[in-house]
C-alpha cells in the first residue's frame, strides 16, 4: 500500500487536478478535504476519466497535513490488492428517518461499487452534514452491523452558517451523507477520543427534545450549565436590537460555540480499563427560555457531565490519538504507510494561532508518514462497548499500514 496527501494551494483542485492527470495518477481511493469556496469540478472529472472511488466534503478554514495547515488537502490509497468504494445519498427530507435511509443507502451502494456487497468492511469513512449524524449511523449500522468501525466526521465552513458540502461518486449535495468503504490488503487500526477531563459538577436532563436540553434537575439548563462553568460561559440571552420607534425587540439566544468549546458537556457511555469514556456534546446556543441547544441529540434521563479542557491537552492530543490508534493495531512506526485525522472544528478554532503544535505532535506520531487532518462540526467513531458514535469536540485518527 502506498499513500500520498497533497495539500490544496490557493491555487485550488484546479491546479492539484492538472498535476494529477498529467503524472497519470490512479490511486483506488481518495478524499478530498477543502475549504467551502473551493469548487470540486476538476477533482470529480479527474476521479471519474481515472475510476477513482473520490469522496469527501468541506472543512473549517482549509486542512492539516505534514507540511502544515493548507488551503485543503487531497488523501489517496494505492492498494491493488485492496478493493474501495463510495457513493452519496443526499436527505429526500428534513427528518430524522431520511438521515437513517440515506445512511442505509450509501453504504450499501458504496459496497456494490467496491464489487464487495453483502461483505463487511474493515472500515467505513462516513463524511455527512450536520443535523442528524446518530441516525445516519443507525442506518450505517444495519447494514453492516455495531462491531464494524464507522470513521468520519460533519461538514464544517468558516462560520456556522451552512455552506458546506459533500461529495462522492461524482455528485455534490449541500444535506446528506457521503460513505466510502475500505477492504484494504493491509492492516488498519482506530482511535477516538476527546482531550478534556471531567468535573465533580453533574446532573440528570430532566426535560430535552432533540438536540436542546429545556432542564437539568428540574431547572433550566442554560442556568444550571453557566453555574457549572463558573460564569466561564456567559448564557444571558441578548438583547435584540432597537427596532423603528425605539423599542427593543425581544430577547434573543445568545450564540456561546467559543467559550463554550472548554466547556463540553460529557455523558459517560462506556468504561475502558476502569476509566470512563466520556461522549462530548457541545453547547451552540443559550436561549431567552433557559433551554440549550447542542450539536448533539441528548436525551431525558441521560446523565451530564461537566468537562473542562485547556488549549495545551487539545493541541497535544491529536499526536496522542493517532499513537493509540498505532499501537492498538500494532503497527511500528516504520511500517505506517499514513493516516486519516478527524479534528473537532471546535477545538481548531480555539486553538487555531497554535496549530503548528497539533502539526508537530502529528508527525512525532507519525514520523516521515503523510498524514491529512480535517477540521469538522460532528465527529463520528467507534467506541469500546458502546458501537458506533456521534460526539463534539472529538479526536480520531485511522492509520494504515504499508504491509
Amino acid at each position: 500500500m502506498k499513500i500520498d496527501v497533497t495539500p490544496i494551494d490557493a491555487a485550488g483542485p484546479a491546479a492539484l487536478a492538472a498535476h494529477l492527470e498529467a503524472n497519470g495518477s490512479a490511486p483506488a481511493f481518495a478524499t478530498l478535504h477543502t475549504g467551502c469556496t473551493q469548487d470540486p469540478a476538476p477533482l470529480i472529472e479527474w476521479a471519474r476519466a481515472r475510476g477513482v472511488a473520490l469522496m469527501g466534503g468541506t472543512s473549517c478554514r482549509g486542512a492539516l497535513t505534514a507540511t502544515g495547515r493548507a488551503a485543503g488537502a487531497l488523501f489517496t490509497i494505492d492498494d491493488p490488492g485492496g478493493d474501495y468504494g463510495c457513493a452519496l445519498r443526499p436527505f429526500t427530507g428534513p427528518g430524522a428517518a431520511a438521515a437513517e435511509q440515506a445512511g442505509r443507502e450509501a453504504v450499501r451502494a458504496a459496497m456494490a461499487a467496491a464489487d464487495r456487497p453483502g461483505e463487511r468492511p474493515d472500515l467505513v469513512w462516513v463524511y455527512g452534514t450536520p443535523g442528524h449524524e446518530e441516525r445516519v449511523l443507525a442506518g450505517i449500522e444495519s447494514v453492516v452491523g455495531a462491531e464494524t468501525p464507522i470513521l468520519g466526521g460533519s461538514a464544517a465552513d468558516d462560520d456556522v452558517s451552512g455552506q458546506w458540502w459533500i461529495v462522492a461518486g461524482g455528485e455534490v449535495a449541500r444535506a446528506g451523507v457521503a460513505v466510502g468503504v475500505l477492504y484494504p490488503s493491509t492492516r488498519l487500526s482506530v482511535a477516538y477520543q476527546s482531550g478534556y477531563a471531567p468535573t465533580e459538577r453533574a446532573g440528570t436532563v430532566t426535560r430535552a427534545e432533540g438536540r436542546r436540553i429545556a432542564e437539568i434537575d428540574g431547572r433550566p439548563a442554560a442556568e444550571v450549565y453557566g453555574a457549572w462553568t463558573g460564569g466561564a460561559v456567559d448564557v444571558s440571552p441578548l438583547r435584540e436590537a432597537a427596532v423603528a420607534g425605539g423599542a427593543a425587540s425581544g430577547l434573543a439566544p445568545r450564540n456561546i460555540l467559543s467559550p463554550s468549546a472548554f466547556w463540553p458537556l460529557g455523558r459517560e457511555v462506556s468504561e475502558v480499563a476502569g476509566v470512563p469514556f466520556h461522549l462530548l456534546a457541545h453547547p451552540a446556543e443559550a436561549d431567552p427560555a433557559g433551554g440549550l441547544t447542542l450539536f448533539a441529540d441528548v436525551g431525558e434521563g441521560e446523565r451530564l457531565v461537566q468537562m473542562a479542557g485547556s488549549a495545551d491537552g487539545l493541541t497535544a492530543r491529536a499526536g496522542r490519538v493517532a499513537r493509540l490508534a498505532a499501537e492498538a493495531g500494532d503497527i511500528a512506526a516504520s511500517d505506517i504507510a499514513g493516516a486519516l485525522l478527524v479534528y473537532c472544528g471546535g477545538c481548531m478554532l480555539s486553538v487555531e494561532t497554535r496549530l503548528d503544535d497539533v502539526t508537530e505532535g502529528m508527525r512525532k506520531a507519525l514520523p516521515g508518514a503523510p498524514f491529512a487532518g480535517v477540521f469538522t462540526f460532528g465527529e463520528q467513531g467507534p467506541i469500546l462497548g458502546a458501537g458506533n458514535r456521534h460526539g463534539n469536540l472529538m479526536i480520531s485518527c485511522v492509520v494504515l499500514s504499508r504491509a
